[in-house]
């Protein structure tokens, strides 16, 4: 089994192995579903771009994009990926040992030429496709392409030319973007916590800690450890002076409260026992 992608830990061993490695390169699922629009992917997604420049590399299967239908399947993958991460971009088309990836990059740059190759397509596709193929033709100025072969490694330098035009284009238009936002996010969190102070402080009302402080007109904050203590002094204050019964006559009091008949019977057996003893 697999275990679950942690991004706190990932960000420390990035962090660690910064001086060590000038790549870091994180393997993800291949089902577009799966990762890109689901809330996991978003949230690796974020929290590395936030702290190191990433770029996003989408491989491509050049050997089964021959077919005009499909390759425009796979640039419609991209375009998608790229306005959802919102990152920089670069296509790799793979298994260029066994296709050269050249007749993709001329569909790319060249309409009619795709067209030509679209009307050998006989399927109901076909016309959508002719018109996403107008709507991409922005999208595919300002796309990075480079094929690769992963057993001959053939145009991994490109690659890597490539990925350091991605990391300039990171650091100009997307690092300040994304410390925009943190300020932006700061701002918001320190303001809700003032906003729920202030409605603490309503909640409890005025309570003066020194009784000098309303003369000098100086308000200080207020808060819960203080409103305990002065409430628990101003308790047992209370209960001193409600219990203060130094001046009470205590045997006053316990006599009012004796019954009538037991002071007779206590008064004649007094007198009987007198009585008895002067005999």
């Amino acid at each position: 089994t697999r275990s679950p992608f942690q991004p706190t830990l990932v960000m420390k061993f990035i962090e660690k192995s910064q001086n060590m490695s000038q790549y870091v390169l994180i393997d993800t699922p291949g089902q577009i579903e799966v990762f890109t629009w689901s809330a996991s992917g978003t949230i690796i997604t974020e929290a590395l771009a936030s702290s190191f420049p990433t770029i996003v590399i989408y491989v491509m299967d050049t050997s089964r994009s021959t077919n005009p239908v499909t390759f425009m399947s796979n640039m419609l993958y991209a375009c998608s990926i790229l306005y959802k991460t919102k990152l920089p971009f670069i296509v790799v088309m793979n298994k260029t040992d066994i296709i050269d990836h050249s007749f993709a990059v001329e569909w790319m740059q060249d309409f009619e030429t795709f067209q030509d190759a679209l009307n050998q397509e006989t399927t109901y596709v076909s016309n959508l496709t002719r018109s996403m193929s107008l709507v991409l033709d922005e999208f595919y100025n300002s796309l990075r392409v480079v094929g690769v072969s992963a057993v001959l490694g053939t145009g991994l330098e490109e690659l890597f030319v490539q990925v350091s035009s991605a990391v300039e284009e990171y650091e100009r238009e997307y690092r300040p973007e994304y410390e925009r936002l943190k300020k932006t996010l700061a701002h918001t969190q320190s303001q809700q916590q003032k906003e729920q102070l202030d409605r603490l402080r309503k909640d409890m009302g005025p309570v003066a800690l020194d009784p000098g402080a309303a003369a000098d007109n100086s308000a200080s904050a207020v808060t819960p450890s203080d409103l305990i203590l002065t409430r628990g002094t101003a308790d047992e204050e209370e209960e001193d002076e409600d219990s203060d019964t130094d001046d009470i006559d205590h045997k006053v009091t316990e006599e009012s409260h004796e019954e009538p008949a037991f002071k007779n019977f206590m008064h004649e057996s007094v007198s009987w026992y007198k009585n008895k003893s002067n005999e």
